[in-house]
Order: C-alpha cells, then sequence, then structure tokens
C-alpha cells in the first residue's frame, strides 16, 4: 500500500473508533458541534447558542449498510441527511428496471435535496459501503433557518450547489469526450476530498466502474479502457478501490 493511501487509512480508522453510542435501533447519538465535517456542513459564523439549538434538531445519527437505501423514490419526505461517513449514489430506475446513477455524495454532503419539491424522494439514495448519515428532520430545520439567517444562507448555498452540479453533469454529458469525462470526474473528486482535507491524490472510489458509467452516459468497457490508457500514461494508479492521481495537470489537459 502506498504511503497516502495507508495515511487516509488510517484517518478513517481513527474515526471509526471515535463514534457516539448506538441506541437501540441503531441510531446514534451526535452532535454538530464536534463533528470532523462541520466546516463543510455549516456556517462558520454560527453563534455558540445557535449551534446548541441545532444540537437539538440533528438528534440522531443513522447507519446504512452497503447496497442498503437510506430511502426510495416516491418516499415521503421528512428529512434532509448530511453523509457524516461512508458514500452515496443517488439512482433514479427507468420504466424498463434500468438504472441511471445521478449523484455521488461523499462526508459533509447534503442528502434529501430531491424531496423539497413535491414533499416526495425522486430517487433512490443508496449506501455504496457502510455509511451513516445524520438526520434532520426538515420542518424544525426550516424554522431553525428563519430564525437563523446564516443558516438559511448557508442552505441556500447547499441547494445552489446541487443545481451546479448538476448543470455540469450536463455538460460533462453533452459536450466532452469519454476521455475527458473521465478525468473531470477524477478530478472533481480529487478536490471534493481535498476540501474535506483528505489527500487530493490518494482515495479510495467506491462506485464500480459500471456504476461509473451509469453516471458519465459511457459504457463500462470504455471506463475500464480509459482507467487502463490514463495508467498506461502515467497519470494514475489503481490497486482494487484504491486510486493514487499521479499527475493533475496532465488529466487537467485532457
Amino acid at each position: 500500500m502506498n504511503a497516502p493511501i495507508e495515511h487516509a487509512a488510517v484517518r478513517a480508522a481513527a474515526a471509526s473508533r471515535h463514534t457516539a453510542p448506538a441506541d437501540s435501533h441503531g441510531k446514534q447519538n451526535v452532535r454538530c458541534s464536534g463533528c470532523g465535517m462541520r466546516s463543510i456542513c455549516l456556517p462558520v459564523d454560527l453563534e455558540l447558542p445557535d449551534l446548541d439549538r441545532l444540537d437539538a434538531i440533528v438528534g440522531t445519527r443513522r447507519s446504512v449498510r452497503r447496497g442498503d437505501a437510506l430511502y426510495r423514490a416516491d418516499d415521503a419526505f421528512q428529512s434532509l441527511y448530511a453523509v457524516r461517513s461512508g458514500s452515496f449514489k443517488t439512482v433514479v430506475v427507468h420504466r424498463d428496471g434500468g438504472e441511471q446513477v445521478t449523484g455521488l455524495f461523499l462526508p459533509g454532503d447534503p442528502l434529501g435535496l430531491d424531496g423539497v419539491c413535491h414533499d416526495a424522494h425522486a430517487c433512490d439514495a443508496v449506501a455504496l459501503e457502510d455509511s451513516s448519515v445524520c438526520v434532520i428532520p426538515f420542518a424544525l430545520f426550516d424554522a431553525f433557518c428563519h430564525d437563523v439567517k446564516p443558516m438559511q444562507r448557508h442552505f441556500y448555498r447547499m441547494m445552489g450547489s446541487a443545481i451546479v452540479r448538476e448543470s455540469n453533469l450536463l455538460m460533462v454529458l453533452g459536450t466532452m469526450t469519454a476521455e475527458q469525462r473521465v478525468a473531470a470526474f477524477l478530478l472533481n473528486l480529487s478536490e471534493r476530498f481535498r476540501t474535506r482535507g483528505y489527500s487530493p491524490t490518494a482515495f479510495s472510489l467506491r462506485m464500480t466502474r459500471e456504476e461509473m458509467g451509469s453516471y458519465l452516459g459511457i459504457k463500462l468497457e470504455t471506463v475500464s479502457r480509459m482507467f487502463s490508457k490514463f495508467q498506461k500514461d502515467g497519470l494514475l494508479e489503481t490497486q482494487g478501490k484504491s486510486i493514487h492521481l499521479l499527475d493533475l495537470e496532465g488529466l487537467a489537459r485532457i
């Protein structure tokens, strides 16, 4: 195992040892004030009394096993979720039973925004690995945002970011070659891990090549061919789910 990947694994293991105790329903008490993802989930100017009030709203953490759904399309919308550990994909199921991957969510990312519009979820949210989320009852959170303007602005920014991600995906699907799509996907992941304090060049990707192809609108064989090409060109190394980006500038030039 190369050193950056090993260090990331050590950090993940350490984080898993410092989880809150679970209740009888598999949920865990959690405090936003002590969370490592606080800088991503919350505005920096949130006052301590408001943070205490938010702690009372976000009272539990829910664990979701790999392959299980956090929610399904058409489920009633009641809560937002913040990914605390692990990762999720969102999926739309077509009438013929085929699946389209529409998103990848990492620690600190909000899940469930799709339910705000029609009070029902528009897609499935499925854990790509054993994961956990903070449960945020929307009615209470909405009232909190009404009272606390920094949180309201932060929530608007989260919704805006979701719109930007969808717009960027449309650009990727509509204008880029398969090679450019895979490179852009890896560079986006690199930046997302960097903002979370992890290595931007060595990380574990829980998506399968098939899921990645579904997300990027290309075939499984094409994704595998692009990874082989990038490895041959010295742009990256792979070992199972572990990816080591060797040349970020080279990927950006594609």
